[in-house]
């Protein structure tokens, strides 16, 4: 689609999500046995056609520019255009602290969103587990005549956020903020359908008023103004990981077939940085049920209910139930692990026992060794 431009943000983490996130983004944490969450933000995007992408970041992404390189695994690889990097190089101050707000980040990279050249951007959250058919989502938008459109989900989060009450034309005239659970209307993804005029006017009117936030402040001015909003409502899977259980339990909905499908269509594929890895050896011992297992694993043990990254060591003995193990983890011989979170490169060793809870799963941080 030639008209419409990409914009992740890659930049944040709340404090909810605890060690997951002290040396990443949310948006590159690992997720379901092979991808980073970012990925299918990037996804989405290649499958409706659109091949450039700015993706804002500010600190700590090392491991997210380790994961995305040139943005060739998904098309967006070129030498004109494709996809952008985007640190905060705006104006000096935005190097100090965190972003305040969305609109704080994308006037840090200001100078990047002047020189877009197609009339539509589409906003999306990299921590956001969601296969949107953005092909879809920027035909409603262009025939609903709006100039901008919230991305709604049927779904109720777990966490604070916005909803949005549709008229019978699809248009809301207001924002419901701040609510937790069910309520009126549907909860915002806080993906969004914008004209580039529009955004360009909003964060003008922003920066001139020490403003920063999109929604209350933004988005508050533009419908002060008389201005509606259109609603598409995404009605398959989505979460929005904001925090360590959120997190965990979203990784346990892909062991159900189900869901997985709805987040994995066949017709809009999830691309991940590639990587070819031998297959999984399995130990005349091993037991593994309803889990999901990567290539390069050498699995000895017991699994029921797990999730297991790439070349982890699962050694005789060891019984895990409901856990996450990341990349390059050894557990050793005869470990008990329940509802643990086991980040990259983390040794346990032999005769250990660990139990966390479905609501606080225990996290071992990366590179640990107990």
């Amino acid at each position: 689609m030639s008209d419409f431009h990409g914009i992740i943000y890659a930049y944040g983490a709340t404090v909810e999500l605890g060690e997951l996130v002290r040396r990443r983004t949310a948006a590159s944490m690992p997720f379901c046995g092979r991808y980073r969450l970012i990925d299918f933000a990037l996804s989405s995007m290649m499958n409706a056609g659109i091949h450039n992408v700015g993706v804002i970041m500010q600190r700590d992404y090392q491991s997210l520019l380790d994961h995305i390189g040139s943005g060739k695994d998904w098309d967006m690889g070129r030498k004109i255009g494709g996809l952008r990097m985007l640190p905060p190089f705006g104006l000096p101050e935005y190097h100090k602290g965190d972003y305040t707000g969305t609109i704080e980040a994308l006037n840090a990279v200001s100078t990047y969103i002047d020189d877009i050249k197609e009339d539509n951007i589409i906003m999306m959250h990299g921590n956001t587990a969601a296969n949107l058919d953005l092909a879809d989502i920027c035909r409603s938008h262009i025939e609903s005549g709006a100039e901008i459109t919230a991305i709604c989900t049927r779904l109720d989060p777990d966490y604070r956020h916005h909803r949005y009450d549709p008229d019978e034309n699809g248009f809301a005239d207001g924002i419901i903020y701040n609510q937790t659970g069910s309520g009126k209307g549907f909860a915002s993804l806080e993906a969004y359908v914008i004209s580039k005029s529009l955004l360009t006017r909003l964060m003008a009117d922003c920066a001139a008023n020490n403003s920063y936030h999109f929604h209350r402040d933004a988005l508050a001015y533009y419908l002060g103004q008389g201005g509606r909003i259109h609603v598409y409502v995404h009605e398959s899977y989505a979460r929005r990981i904001m925090s360590t259980d959120a997190y965990f339990r979203a990784n346990m909905d892909m062991l159900d077939p189900e869901k997985r499908n709805a987040l994995f269509p066949k017709d809009r594929p999830v691309r991940s940085k590639s990587s070819v890895d031998v297959s999984t050896y399995y130990g005349e011992n091993a037991k593994v049920s309803r889990s999901l297992v990567a290539d390069g694993c050498r699995i000895e043990g017991e699994l029921k209910n797990c999730i297991v990254f790439s070349d982890v060591r699962i050694k005789k003995g060891a019984k895990l139930r409901d856990c996450i193990v990341m990349r390059g983890a050894e557990i050793g011989e005869n470990v008990i692990l329940g509802n643990v979170i086991a980040d990259k490169n983390v040794r346990l060793s032999a005769d250990q026992t660990l139990m966390g809870s479905e609501r606080l799963p225990i996290v071992i941080p990366k590179n640990s060794s107990i």
